[in-house]
């Protein structure tokens, strides 16, 4: 008997045993789901999901895990920070990572970029999902036109068509009647008749750069690049002074008076190009440093140096890409938030320029 007693009391224990540890379990289950709820409550206010992550978790292995059991492909851009743009699927500038925003057959974007590049993925496809893993990951430039204001702009010149640079919302696509990017502005312009008098916004640099290389006057709506404006032009000379056999690669966003030192002018994909193809050895860069990374992984042989910007900071990274984490990006695949949600008819409306641009693209043999 007291041996039965004794096996009743070890079952009894076993069981307050593994009770008390599914209970522990599914009210650290329980409390997970209020955390993430409570997070999703919040994500409009923080621009992401902010939920705790295990520490012991290689990001990397569990992103390319979510990528599979998703169907999931993350597009990312040169300036982000380097470890997104080691796990992408694609790198790329504006127009090529629109390209494949058209081709890609993934049920999930995730755009490591900014707000309006995760825009640009959802008005192409509408049916697939979209997200961006910081909705406060913006851009001055497409801060610096807002809608209302550049209707009002818009409408003093009634017999101009409007070409907007992809850097810009929905809502300037909307009203303009062709998209370009800084790989394809000039095709784009020249693909219109001399005798069109265009607008174009919403950068003045890339604008003023692009008249004097068409020979066009084209109205410039008064925009620009917190980055690509803040160079310095006398760290700029006393650093060409400290490398003198270094050559100086700018973006078109940058001002005229950098331009005008600049031995080689270009789109970030075509600044990347030429300084692997180059048969130098050592550049300046003037534009977003995140592309050095990508600009070192093919050239180990080259040496890259920042353009110093003009305040106390020795970087130029542009504080709205560098929101993005590797953390924020896996939690945007693990929850599928924030997503890129659009009005239908906004949608289509800037559509018709977005699709304009890739036709002219392809003719001129810009993309495939």
């Amino acid at each position: 008997m007291q041996h039965v007693d004794k096996k009743l009391i070890t079952i009894s224990t076993a069981v307050i045993v593994i009770g008390f540890y599914i209970n522990n379990i599914l009210l650290k289950n329980t409390t997970i789901v209020m955390n993430i709820n409570n997070a999703r409550g919040k994500i409009y206010d923080k621009g992401f999901l902010d939920v705790d992550i295990d520490v012991s978790l290689d990001l990397f292995k569990e992103i390319e895990r979510l990528k599979k059991e998703k169907n999931a492909v993350v597009l990312a851009h040169y300036y982000q920070e380097p470890d997104i743009q080691d796990v992408a699927d694609f790198l790329g500038d504006s127009l090529a990572l629109a390209q494949q925003a058209v081709k890609t057959k993934a049920d999930i974007i995730v755009f490591a970029g900014v707000h309006f590049m995760a825009e640009t993925a959802k008005i192409l496809n509408p049916g697939k999902k979209v997200l961006l893993p910081d909705l406060k990951a913006g851009c001055s430039l497409a801060d610096s036109a807002p809608a209302a204001l550049f209707k009002q702009f818009k409408d003093k010149y009634p017999d101009h068509i409007v070409i907007s640079y992809i850097n810009c919302t929905a809502e300037i696509k909307a009203l303009s009647d062709i998209i370009c990017t800084s790989s394809n502005a000039q095709k784009i312009i020249e693909s219109v008749p001399e005798s069109q008098p265009i607008i174009f916004a919403p950068d003045k640099n890339l604008g003023a750069y692009l008249n004097k290389k068409t020979g066009r006057n084209m109205v410039l709506w008064n925009g620009s690049c917190m980055v690509h404006e803040i160079f310095s032009l006398e760290k700029i000379t006393r650093l060409k002074a400290r490398h003198p056999g270094a050559k100086l690669i700018a973006h078109p966003e940058c001002e005229d008076v950098i331009l005008q030192m600049a031995d080689f002018i270009g789109s970030t994909t075509q600044l990347l190009k030429y300084a692997v193809k180059d048969d130098g050895d050592e550049y300046i860069v003037a534009t977003e440093a995140g592309i050095l990374h990508e600009m070192q992984k093919e050239a180990p042989y080259k040496t890259f140096i920042p353009a110093p910007p003009d305040n106390a900071c020795a970087c130029n990274d542009c504080p709205h890409m560098k929101l993005n984490t590797l953390e924020k990006l896996y939690l945007c695949m693990e929850y599928e938030e924030p997503e890129i949600l659009m009005d239908e008819e906004l949608r289509l409306k800037a559509l018709k320029p977005m699709e304009r641009m890739l036709e002219i693209s392809k003719a001129a043999g810009l993309i495939g």
